[in-house]
C-alpha cells in the first residue's frame, strides 16, 4: 500500500485503493490520526470508529472501482448540524445533548450512496452562530496552524479536521461565510454553492433563506468531487432547485474570463498582508489570461448590518422548535410550576449566550412596531445588493475579493466585543444574501505564516466558472501554501 503519510487528498485515497490498499486500511489511517492529533485540536465532537470501519469493509467487499460510486472508500467528516442516522447531531448545543436522528440528511444519504465513509461529526459554533468555533458546548476548536488561534467558524471543526489531515474532505454549512472564512483561516478550499443547489433537508436550520451546505478540502478537485455528489434537486427540500448540475472540469472553460474587482470595498479595515496577497493573486489571475475590471457594488457596504437583521430574525423563528417537548433536553418538571416555566427553564439552560443574543435581536426586529423599520428595510437592502451583482455580472464572469479582512486571530480576542466578529463577515455575507455561489481558495500566507484566502463569487448556478478560476489559480500560484507547522509528514 502507498505510504500512509502520503494519503491526504481524495486523489491519494483513490490511488491507494487502485493499488494494493483497502478501504479499511485507509479508514484506519485517518482514525489513528484523529486519535493521535485531535486531543490538541478539538475538531471532532464524535468519532464513529466502529461504523466507519464497517462502511469501509462494505466498500472492500463491493470493490472500490464501481463508477457509480465516485467516492468509494473516501473518509469524510460531517459538521455536527447535519443529520446523520444513529450518530449524534447536536449543533454543538446543550439543548440537543445525545440527540441521534432517525434519518440521514440528503447530503449524507448521497455521500453514502457514492461510497464515502463517515468518520464522525465535527465541532461548530452552537447552531452555526459564530465565526470562531468558541461557542460550543464541547469546548473550543483550535487552528492547526497555530493552536492559540481560532480556526474560524462556524464550520471550524470541519476546517481544522481537514487542515490537520484528519479527513481528506469535510462538509460544513455557510450562512454568512461559515465555510469560506474557516477555509481561509486554515489554508483550505471551501465552496458555498448557489442557494438551492444543494439540499438543506436534514440541516438544523439557523437562517433558512441563507443556509447552504458545502464542502471543504485541500484541493479544488476534491471540493468539486464532493460538490458533484451532493448537488442536485431534492423533492424533500422545497427550496431545492431543479437546474442540472454540470460536470467539472467541463472542457469549456473560458480562457480569457473577466474578473470584477470592487476596490472601494477594500478601503478600510483590511490587514496589509491580506491586501498584498490579494493584489498578488490578481496579478496571477491576470498573467493566466484573465482580464481585471474595476466594478462598483454600492450597497455591499450594508451587507453586514443587513445580514445581522435577517439572520437573527430567521433564527428566532427556527429555534422556537427547541422547547423540551418533542426532542432534546427538557428541564426537570419537578422544578417548574407550569408548561411556560418549563419552556423558559429549558431554553435558559439549553442555549448559550450567543444564541440567546441572536434570538433576542431577531425577535426584536420582527416585533410589532419594529418590523418595517428593521426586517422589511433589511430585505429591501438585500434586493439592492442582489441587483448590484446582477449589474456587474452583465460584464464580468466572476467577482474577486479577499475572503476575510484579517488572518486567524487569537482565541478569546473578541469574547467581549461580538461586534468586531460581526464586521469580519464584510466580504462573505453578500453571497448569502444574494444566494450566489462563492469559493475561497488559499492565496498565500501572512508575515506570521498564517493562511490567507482569495474569494471568487460567481453567477447563480455557475459554480463551474469559479471552480475553473480557482483551479487555474491553484496551478499558477507562485508559492505553495505549505502545511501547518509541526504536522510531521511521516506521522
Amino acid at each position: 500500500m502507498t505510504d500512509a503519510s502520503a494519503i491526504e487528498t481524495i486523489a491519494d485515497v483513490r490511488a491507494a485503493l487502485a493499488g494494493v490498499g483497502s478501504a479499511v486500511d485507509v479508514c484506519t489511517i485517518f482514525l489513528e490520526r484523529i486519535q493521535e492529533r485531535d486531543a490538541a485540536l478539538g475538531a471532532f465532537t464524535h468519532v464513529a470508529s466502529d461504523t466507519a470501519l464497517e462502511e469501509a469493509a462494505t466498500v472492500d467487499a463491493r470493490g472500490a472501482d464501481d463508477p457509480s460510486q465516485p467516492l468509494a472508500g473516501v473518509p469524510i467528516a460531517i459538521k455536527d448540524n447535519i443529520c446523520t442516522r444513529g450518530l449524534p447531531t447536536t449543533a454543538a448545543s446543550r439543548i440537543l445533548t445525545d440527540y441521534r436522528p432517525p434519518y440521514d440528511a440528503t447530503v449524507v444519504e448521497r455521500l453514502r450512496a457514492a461510497g464515502a465513509v463517515i468518520l464522525g461529526k465535527t465541532n461548530c459554533d452552537e447552531f452555526a452562530m459564530g465565526s470562531t468555533t468558541e461557542h460550543s458546548c464541547y469546548g473550543i476548536t483550535r487552528n492547526p496552524w497555530d493552536h492559540d488561534r481560532v480556526p474560524g467558524g462556524s464550520s471550524g471543526g470541519s476546517a481544522a479536521a481537514v487542515a490537520a489531515r484528519l479527513a481528506p474532505v469535510a462538509l460544513g454549512s455557510d450562512t454568512g461565510g461559515s465555510i469560506r472564512q474557516p477555509a481561509a483561516f486554515c489554508g483550505l478550499v471551501g465552496l458555498k454553492p448557489t442557494y438551492g443547489r444543494v439540499s438543506r433537508y436534514g440541516l438544523l436550520a439557523f437562517a433558512s433563506s441563507l443556509d447552504q451546505i458545502g464542502p471543504l478540502g485541500l484541493t479544488v478537485a476534491d471540493v468539486a468531487a464532493v460538490f458533484r455528489v451532493i448537488a442536485g434537486h431534492d423533492p424533500a427540500d422545497a427550496t431545492s432547485a431543479a437546474e442540472a448540475v454540470p460536470e467539472w472540469p467541463s472542457g469549456t472553460a473560458n480562457e480569457t474570463p473577466a474578473i470584477g474587482v470592487p476596490w472601494t470595498l477594500l478601503n478600510d479595515g483590511i490587514d496589509d498582508d491580506v491586501l498584498a496577497s490579494f493584489r498578488t493573486a490578481l496579478d496571477t489571475l491576470r498573467s493566466s489570461g484573465a482580464t481585471l475590471v474595476d466594478i462598483e457594488l454600492p450597497h455591499a457596504t450594508y451587507a453586514v448590518p443587513t445580514y445581522y437583521v435577517v439572520a437573527p430574525a430567521e433564527a428566532s423563528s427556527n429555534l422556537a422548535r427547541y422547547d423540551g417537548v418533542r426532542y432534546g433536553v427538557r428541564a426537570p418538571l419537578a422544578e417548574t410550576a407550569d408548561l411556560t416555566a418549563m419552556y423558559d427553564r429549558t431554553r435558559e439552560s439549553g442555549f448559550s449566550d450567543e444564541v440567546k443574543r441572536r434570538i433576542m435581536l431577531g425577535t426584536y426586529a420582527l416585533s410589532a412596531g419594529y418590523y418595517d423599520a428593521y426586517y422589511l428595510r433589511a430585505q429591501q437592502i438585500r434586493t439592492l445588493i442582489r441587483r448590484d451583482y446582477d449589474t456587474v455580472f452583465s460584464t464580468v464572469d466572476a467577482v474577486a475579493l479577499p475572503t476575510t479582512p484579517t488572518t486567524a486571530f487569537p482565541l478569546g480576542q473578541h469574547a467581549d466585543d461580538p461586534l468586531q466578529l460581526y464586521v469580519g463577515d464584510i466580504f462573505t455575507a453578500s453571497a448569502n444574501l444574494t444566494g450566489l455561489p462563492a469559493l475561497s481558495v488559499p492565496s498565500g500566507n501572512d508575515s506570521s505564516g498564517l493562511p490567507i484566502g482569495l474569494q471568487l463569487v460567481g453567477r447563480a448556478f455557475d459554480e463551474v466558472t469559479i471552480l475553473d478560476l480557482a483551479a487555474r489559480f491553484e496551478r499558477e500560484r507562485s508559492e505553495p501554501i505549505g502545511r501547518p507547522p509541526g504536522l510531521d509528514p511521516s506521522a
